[in-house]
């Protein structure tokens, strides 16, 4: 179900009342691929209730360029209820998910091995993962799932881009 934060706000009290461990994930899911599916079943099995924070066309640009994303938010969040491990999607503006992980408080905030915990040091040596520091401070768990290599929507771009580039 495609939800506003303010509706996911009050699912959080439903579900804290009924004992459901809650598990949030973020991201772009520009083009899905196995390594987001296989993300996604990891992340659903370590609680209750799976809710994906989707980032918004205008924050994608923002991070990622401006010729993404390649797939309009509307359709991104479509395509990532469509897929089993996924209970609610909530599309969020910001660059990070700090205040939507500051809304719903999860149990469990995943992301993927690409990511670390800690202060950034610009070592080149993962992403800084700044949501990290508000789920620990509330007691909750940061899980990390492996990166599955040569899986990522940046290389299934290039490898398009390579085969077809000049033939599209």
């Amino acid at each position: 179900m495609l939800v506003t934060r303010p509706q996911l706000a009050i699912l959080r009290q439903e579900w804290r009342a009924t004992g459901k461990k809650v598990v949030l994930t973020n991201g772009v899911f520009d083009l899905i691929h196995i390594g987001h599916v296989q993300y996604l079943q990891v992340a659903k099995a370590l609680g209750d209730v799976l809710v994906l924070g989707l980032n918004s066309d205008s924050s994608v640009r923002q991070l990622k360029g401006p010729l993404r994303p390649l797939v309009p938010q509307q359709e991104r969040a479509a395509l990532m209820l469509a897929l089993r491990p996924v209970d609610y999607v909530t599309i969020f503006e910001e660059l990070t998910a700090e205040a939507l992980v500051q809304t719903i408080a999860p149990d469990v905030y995943v992301k993927g091995g690409d990511y670390k915990i800690g202060e950034a040091t610009g070592d080149g040596e993962g992403k800084f993962l700044p949501e990290a520091a508000i789920v620990q401070a509330y007691g909750g768990q940061v899980s990390l799932i492996p990166f599955l290599p040569g899986h990522s929507t940046s290389e299934l771009i290039a490898k398009i881009v390579n085969l077809y580039g000049k033939n599209l």
